[in-house]
């Protein structure tokens, strides 16, 4: 029963380190597109995303989390909420609206 709820406890905080991580690298990776992309059709913005995407893998692995165990499913969920919350963070800089 104990090492069930451990178990349980280090795949929550897992999923909430990874979500976490993800979501701030997209707001991240949106203010830097702000910074280097002249408009929304300047291409250069998306290199700020795939940057933001390839750096939480080493980041993940400094906090803990073994991405060594990382599924198809979790690259897929990584990519997704970091351009999720990119695309989102993005168009609200491109709109010139302050967070």
């Amino acid at each position: 029963m104990a090492t069930e709820t451990l178990d349980r406890r280090k795949a929550h905080m897992r999923g909430v380190t990874v979500t976490s991580v993800s979501a701030l690298a997209g707001v991240a990776g949106a203010i830097i597109s702000a910074m280097v992309a002249a408009g929304p059709q300047d291409t250069t913005a998306v290199f700020a995303l795939v940057g933001a995407i390839l750096v939480q893998l080493p980041l993940l692995r400094l906090l803990g989390i073994d991405v060594q165990e990382f599924s198809t499913k979790d690259y897929l969920y990584v990519g997704f909420m970091t351009f999720s919350l990119w695309f989102v963070s993005w168009t609200l800089l491109l709109q010139g609206h302050v967070f």
